[in-house]
This record gives structure tokens, sequence and C-alpha cells, in this order.
């Protein structure tokens, strides 16, 4: 091969890398949905458009043909058969449940945490439901209530300490 020859289709990979990288890379992880496999499989799009353009292959259009080899790989990726084990899930996060025993118990504690706020001074029943029942946030509270956020954290941190008071945790 001339080097002449050679240094042009350099020259033109470098410049698909530097202008299709950023897309093949966004395209490859929205279809896979895992990080370093996209990123292997938008270098082997530009491997193997390396070995075509060594081969003597011509390319007419590089972004259409990039983003044909990355969809082949994509789709071979896919046709894998993939076997995970127990350990690997495990490594991932994933936890086999037995029962749900202690989602129960969960519920049972909030609910008794709930009826345990009917037991606070008025001041502060109104903020925790707000907080705990209702899920809002403190800048949702304050234009609810018309008091400054700060207030209203200070009231939160005093309701749960009074509810800890009455409902003693057990770990």
């Amino acid at each position: 091969m001339i080097t002449t020859q050679q240094t042009m289709q350099q020259d033109l990979l470098t410049a698909a890398y530097r202008d299709y990288q950023l897309g093949l890379g966004q395209h490859s992880l929205f279809k896979v949905n895992n990080r370093a496999l996209s990123e292997d499989l938008v270098q082997d799009t530009f491997l193997k458009t390396w070995k075509y353009l060594v081969r003597g292959g011509k390319i007419d259009v590089m972004k259409a043909f990039l983003y044909h080899v990355l969809n082949a790989l994509i789709i071979d990726e896919y046709r894998k058969h993939k076997t995970v084990s127990l350990d690997v899930l495990v490594e991932n996060g994933f936890e086999p449940k037995e029962d749900g025993a202690e989602q129960i118990i969960n519920k049972l504690d909030s609910k008794n945490a709930i009826f345990m706020i009917a037991r606070l001074p008025i001041k502060y029943q109104q903020v925790m439901r707000m907080k705990y029942v209702q899920n809002l946030s403190l800048k949702e509270m304050a234009q609810a209530v018309g008091q400054s956020k700060n207030t209203l954290a200070v009231q939160i941190n005093r309701g749960v300490q009074m509810l800890k008071k009455i409902y003693p945790l057990t770990v």
C-alpha cells in the first residue's frame, strides 16, 4: 500500500472519529444501556471501518457507514446467548427476597408512626403530616403555611425528636 494513500485513509478515519465518536457513543449507549459495552462497540466500529479501508473498500458517506457498522454490532450483541449466574447478579446489587414479611412490618410501623403523629402538639402534627404523609418539600410547605423554610425544618426536627420519645425504635 502506498504511504500517501495510507496517510489519507488515516486522516479520513481520524476526522470521522473526531466528528462522529460522541454521537455513535450516545446511540450505542441508548441501545445497549451499558457504558463499557457501548464504548467497546464504538471502538469495534472504527476498527472494522479501518480494516475495510485497508482492504481497499470505498466509503461514500462516512457517517452512514459508521452507523451501519455500529447497528450491525449492536444486533450481534443482542443475538449473543447470555447466561447470567446468580453470583454476577448479586455482585450487581440483586438480592433475592425470601418473603414479604419485612415489607409488611415496615407498613405496619409506618401506620403506627402516622397514628403517633396525632399524639404530637397541633403545631407539629400539621408539619409532620405535610412532610411524611403528603411528601411535600420544604418550599411547598412554606408556601402552603406561610412560614419560612427554616422554621418548618426546625419544627420537623422537633417533631421527629418527639416521635422518637413517644415511639422508640427497636433495632
